[in-house]
């Protein structure tokens, strides 16, 4: 039997149809209505955290801001001369984070910091960061806000650091962490396991960082549970073996999920968002998973 579609239908197909990846083209994620994503914020942490749920001033745990909430107005869209940007204030815990899932993809985005920042990290360096394969609730990590993801860390000085999220588990090219010095990521170097309990954060190869107030253009490649954090154009982390490990120990593969941009007690600013499905590793970067 032939259908009819009726005129809102037909547009939300379109709209569907037009934001869904396919292999080979750009796709924008970021429009003046936020069409694509959804929002989670917690809570305004304080620098006597200690991982517990935030307590008020009558003692009792704080219930945290919620999903799609937003009184604050932390997240926002832009119209500015050069086009759409999303500011990001920072000033309470949380993300903003794609209604869909991604597999096998190449995410281009520019990123640069604003000026302002919050408690606890007043005192400290701006901080943000890319969280991808992003699954389950949000809070299941130490901060009680981010969800279960592999980050690609934006941070001032540390632009494309490994950051483990929760029970994540990861293996980068990598030279050892030893004593307090932290390890650091390098293509000429086997690959090493990173996941809660051990060593769980990585430095990137080199610092590729734009001056202050300068926007950093910044991509992400994942393919079959492999990645690259790239920073203005250079290979800065090379990863493998993208997973979780369950409460007895298993390790499981985990490689698609939701993409979530933090909020975390700094001002930033993206733009140009832009997704890719990828039905191969670019050749150009394969030579990075080749064995030494």
């Amino acid at each position: 039997m032939l259908k009819y579609f009726t005129p809102a239908v037909a547009i939300f197909v379109f709209l569907t149809l037009s934001t869904f990846p396919v292999y080979g083209q750009w796709v924008p994620l970021l429009d003046k209505n936020m069409s694509q994503w959804q929002t989670y914020l917690s809570y305004r942490h304080q620098n006597n955290y200690n991982g517990n749920v935030p307590k008020g001033a009558d003692g009792k745990e704080m219930a945290p801001v919620g999903y799609d909430k937003d009184p604050s107005g932390v997240f926002s869209v832009l119209n500015e001369p050069e086009g759409l940007v999303l500011r990001v204030s920072g000033e309470i815990y949380g993300c903003i984070f794609t209604k869909q899932e991604f597999e096998n993809y190449h995410l281009k985005l520019q990123f640069k910091w604003g000026e302002k920042k919050y408690e606890p990290r007043l005192n400290k360096l701006k901080d943000s960061g890319i969280l991808y394969h992003s699954t389950g609730p949000a809070g299941a990590e130490y901060w009680r806000t981010w969800m279960l993801s592999q980050e690609f860390q934006i941070m001032e000085g540390h632009m494309g650091d490994y950051w483990c999220q929760a029970n994540s588990v990861v293996d980068i090219r990598s030279f050892p962490s030893e004593g307090v010095m932290s390890a650091i990521a390098d293509a000429n170097q086997p690959y090493r396991t990173y996941k809660s309990g051990s060593d769980y954060y990585c430095m990137r190869s080199q610092d590729y960082e734009s001056p202050a107030g300068d926007w950093n253009t910044l991509e992400l490649i994942c393919y079959q549970g492999k990645s690259l954090h790239i920073v203005n154009g250079h290979v800065v982390m090379v990863l493998q073996n993208s997973g979780y490990v369950k409460p007895d120990g298993e390790r499981v593969a985990m490689i698609k999920g939701r993409i979530q941009l933090q909020s975390e007690a700094a001002e930033a600013f993206f733009r140009d968002i832009n997704i890719m499905k990828l039905d191969r590793m670019p050749e150009v970067y394969q030579k990075f998973f080749e064995k030494l």
